[in-house]
């Protein structure tokens, strides 16, 4: 059994972070941006289950729920903590220990520990998070994920400020684009 010790708004009007007391996720972060992409994660999958939710990510002890914008908070929240009462960690799949499919290049490793301490704890912050999909060169190519994958602000002024801190603290060079 999972309960709610806060709830969190986001700089998106249609999401909300969901603070629980225990931990989902130790190292890992789940996005799911379709129901039908949350078929092998049971716990996602009955979110999904929820009247008018459009996204859901979670990682450490929170979970983000994209809404449609149609549909009122209320009905979701009071049936969000519903399902949490009524589920136990075994509903959470294991954390995925294989290797990152990346090639770890000293520059990536530069990148991800600069993401990793400066950039991720602020996105999860307002309920999001974000993911390193591949480097081509000097090009970043990232996705947010959770509050932050439709949010107005993180498609331009995050993404501008996270090449910002990139280029300042490792390479005037690097370019970010959205994956």
């Amino acid at each position: 059994m999972f309960l709610i010790q806060g709830v969190v708004a986001t700089p998106n009007p249609n999401a909300l972070k969901f603070v629980l007391d225990k931990q989902l996720l130790k190292l890992e972060t789940r996005h799911y941006e379709t129901a039908e992409s949350a078929n092998n994660d049971l716990f996602a999958k009955k979110i999904f289950e929820l009247e008018g939710v459009t996204s859901v990510f979670y990682m450490d002890k929170f979970v983000t729920i994209e809404k449609n914008p149609d549909k009122d908070w209320n009905d979701i929240q009071r049936n969000f903590a519903k399902l949490l009462s009524s589920l136990d960690e075994s509903t959470v799949p294991e954390e995925n220990t294989s290797e990152n499919n990346l090639t770890e290049t000293e520059l990536l490793t530069k990148i991800t520990r600069i993401i990793d301490t400066q950039v991720r704890p602020a996105l999860a912050a307002d309920g999001g998070g974000l993911e390193i999909i591949s480097l081509d060169g000097l090009t970043l190519s990232i996705r947010y994920q959770g509050a932050c994958g439709s949010c107005p602000s993180a498609i331009r002024g995050t993404l501008v400020a996270i090449e910002n801190l990139l280029k300042r603290e490792i390479n005037p060079e690097i370019t970010v684009i959205p994956g």
